[in-house]
């Protein structure tokens, strides 16, 4: 028989050459608490009893997936972000930390209640979601272009008993509405196609093409878009949240300066890259 921390050593010994032995630990400990519901203590106590061959199997089969580079999000289908626990699948991105920052932001500049909020590239619906718990009394509306996603998003509403109106629609040709919204946030599509060379294999491999890329001659067409439907969908001082691309956050500043955009503004993330755009019609 094996012993837990037998598995514990085996597992992170396969994983660390692709992961790093940090994030090897912490993988172990993920599949764990999906498998037993084990947190990081009741590791610790049971590190010195034997487990069995269906755990040892069970184990395996989540360690030969992530060598194949399949996130372990996706093997398990949940995520924790923002506080909750998020539904996910290959149909949506996996929230990044960066995008907690973002609606961080969000909730420290609004401080009204019953504001009107809409979530343009919904995904899973994590911004929304987490707005629609983090505001106080928003109206909270989200929409994207595939149907998949849309139906991720509606389950994390679902899951997580809060009230969002998600649609489906493309970001990339809207219907003008007039001063509908107070707040308008997006996390378009925005790698550009030139640095798929540096992307992890596991994102390229796994995580949806069209919520990820953009032309390289076309990379503010997302923002532009968006910035031009914001332009009317907003109320006069209405302000727009975007996540953008470090490589073309300046370009993106520049023209929507030019479109007349008041307080144009750009912040860093915790990694000190340029990750936010703030503007106010």
């Amino acid at each position: 028989m094996t012993t837990l921390r037998q598995l514990y050593d085996s597992t992170c010994k396969k994983l660390a050459p692709i992961y790093g032995d940090r994030e090897a630990r912490w993988l172990f400990r993920t599949i764990m608490e999906h498998i037993k519901g084990w947190n990081q203590v009741e590791l610790a106590l049971r590190a010195d009893k034997e487990v069995s061959d269906f755990i040892v199997g069970r184990v395996d089969d989540a360690t030969d997936r992530l060598l194949e580079g399949e996130p372990v999000q996706y093997i398990y289908g949940d995520t924790y972000w923002h506080g909750m626990t998020l539904k996910v699948n290959p149909a949506v991105l996996i929230p990044r930390p960066e995008t907690e920052e973002l609606v961080d932001i969000i909730v420290k500049d609004n401080t009204k209640s019953d504001l009107k909020v809409l979530d343009v590239c919904t995904g899973s619906g994590c911004i929304a979601v987490a707005l629609a718990r983090s505001l106080d009394f928003p109206e909270v509306s989200g929409f994207d272009i595939s149907d998949d996603a849309l139906a991720v998003a509606r389950e994390n509403t679902s899951a997580l008993k809060v009230d969002v109106n998600f649609f489906k629609a493309d970001a990339l040709n809207l219907s003008k509405v007039e001063n509908e919204f107070d707040i308008i946030v997006s996390n378009p599509p925005y790698v550009l196609e030139s640095e798929k060379a540096g992307i992890d294999k596991n994102v390229l491999d796994h995580e949806p093409h069209v919520a990820l890329f953009v032309p390289d001659d076309d990379g503010l067409k997302f923002y532009k878009a968006i910035a031009s439907y914001a332009k009317t969908a907003l109320i006069d001082n209405g302000r727009l949240y975007f996540e953008v691309n470090p490589l073309t956050s300046s370009q993106l500043k520049s023209w929507m300066e030019s479109e007349g955009w008041k307080d144009v503004n750009l912040l860093p993330d915790m990694y000190g890259k340029t990750r936010f755009l703030i503007a106010e019609k």
